[in-house]
Order: structure tokens, then C-alpha cells, then sequence
């Protein structure tokens, strides 16, 4: 209803962004920085934040700008399973046949990492999401999927993307030889308060407007209903913006916020 009422082209707070179209926040230039210095190293990384943060998204974001004549990208998404069950995975989307044996799907993965290493010069990245569900058999399997002891270079750039507790997890000694590898820890925040107006109107600008909608009391109770987390800040300002069209008002007000916050509460 509100894209009426205010004159937008398209609702600006839908999840499907493109990942050049992303907000450049601090956080996310950080993260995006770190990333590249590790796909230079091909080495392992461990990336987590809260639900919604945009972890997912900037790791699609630095995945999507690689030269495709140089890197190769795997992205393994939510795997709950045994350790054949996440390499079935690996060699799917690497477009291998599914052995069925554990060795076999080792052996088959690790010839596809040789191949594109060797003969075809290009650099494999495996993207794990949803990392914190994986059991403590995967996770150490997985890192020995990347062991080229032998080779004075990595071949295998790996990213664990999950949630916080993922962090916690690996803290502990049962992970020790896996954080060891680690070259690369982030954690990511939401966006910090002088962001959330720029982060807005950047949204609001994708969308078709230049008017800044939502009142500097509202952007106050967003930020605190938020902690800045872009997917219920998107949420927040949809619901917000659908309130506020309502009542025909001119932009959102704090009010409007609280409205919407007992809604999704």
C-alpha cells in the first residue's frame, strides 16, 4: 500500500538486494577488506554475527566481484548431516559424482582441487553457511579437507559463515587444530546509529525517492528496537511505512514505530 502513498517504484526493504547494491556500511567494508586478504592467502576463515547481520549477504557480495578466470566459487548452505552428507554436498556443487564411500568423495574432491589448482589456474573458494550447525566430526573433516601439507601453498580458501555461537564453539580444545588454522575471524555487528538514517535513505533511494521519511525520533526507536541489524531494521521500516500510509501521514513517526514493534512483538 505505501508504495503509493509515497511514490516508490518498488517496496525498498525487500531481503532480495543485489549484492553491488548492498549499503556500505563501516562493518561491512571491514568484513569485505578481510575477505579479500584471505582469498589472497587461500587460507581458512571464520566469519559470524547475529540473525540478520548480513553476513550472508557480504559474503555473496565479495563471492559475486571475483574474476571468474581466476576463482571458483562453492557455496555449501545449511548442512545438519555426517561427514558424507556435507562432502556429497561439496561435490555436487562442484559437479562431481556422488561416490559412496567417505574416501571416495574425499579422494574425488580433493582431485577437483588439484585439477582447477594445477591445470587450470584457478583458485577454488568453499563458502560454508549455516557453519554453526555442523557437527564436531565435520567441522575437524573439513579441515582436513584443506591439508596440502606437502604443498607450500594453500589450493582450498574455505569460509565458515554462522552464527555467534559458532565462535564460542571453536573456542574450545576439541577445536584447537581447526582455530589454529583460522587467518581470518570477524565478527559482525549491526549497523551503528549514525548509520541507520544513511542506511535508510539509501533503500529509500533504490526505491525511487529522495524524501527521507522517517523522523529523527523514529530513526531513535528503530535503532533501539534493531541494534541495528539490517533484517529487522528492513522489517521494522516496512511495517513502519505501512502504518504510517495508512493514516495518510507525511512520514514515520516515532509512534508508528512503537505501533509496528507491538506488531512483530
Amino acid at each position: 500500500m505505501y508504495r503509493q502513498v509515497y511514490g516508490l517504484a518498488c517496496h525498498p526493504f525487500e531481503k532480495d538486494l543485489e549484492p553491488g547494491k548492498l549499503f556500505a556500511s563501516q562493518a561491512a567494508g571491514e568484513l569485505e577488506a578481510r575477505l579479500n586478504y584471505l582469498l589472497q592467502l587461500r587460507g581458512m576463515g571464520l566469519v559470524t554475527g547475529e540473525v540478520g547481520s548480513g553476513k550472508t549477504s557480504i559474503c555473496r557480495k565479495v563471492a559475486t566481484s571475483l574474476n571468474t578466470g581466476l576463482h571458483k566459487v562453492f557455496y555449501v548452505p545449511l548442512t545438519t548431516g555426517n561427514v558424507t552428507d556435507i562432502y556429497k554436498s561439496i561435490a555436487w556443487e562442484m559437479g562431481l559424482t556422488t561416490e559412496r564411500s567417505l574416501a571416495a568423495l574425499y579422494r574425488s574432491i580433493r582431485l577437483e582441487v588439484n585439477r582447477l589448482c594445477l591445470e587450470l589456474k584457478i583458485r577454488p573458494v568453499l563458502i560454508i553457511d549455516e557453519a554453526q550447525y555442523l557437527r564436531n566430526d565435520v567441522l575437524e573433516n573439513l579441515r582436513l579437507l584443506s591439508n596440502y601439507e606437502m604443498d607450500s601453498q594453500n589450493r582450498l580458501c574455505m569460509i565458515f559463515v554462522g552464527q555467534a555461537e559458532l565462535r564460542r564453539r571453536l573456542s574450545l580444545s576439541v577445536h584447537e587444530p581447526l582455530a589454529q588454522r583460522l587467518v581470518v575471524r570477524y565478527h559482525l555487528f549491526g549497523l551503528a546509529r549514525e548509520e541507520l538514517q544513511p542506511y535508510l535513505k539509501h533503500r529509500l533511494e533504490l526505491a525511487g525517492t529522495q524524501m527521507d521519511l522517517f523522523e529523527q525520533p523514529a530513526l531513535e526507536a528503530i535503532f533501539q528496537a534493531t541494534n541495528g541489524l539490517p533484517r529487522k531494521v528492513n522489517l521494522l521500516a516496512h511495517l513502519s511505512l505501512n502504518i504510517a500510509a495508512i493514516e495518510q501521514a507525511q512520514s514515520v513517526t516515532a509512534k508508528h514505530i512503537q505501533t509496528a514493534v507491538e506488531e512483530t512483538g
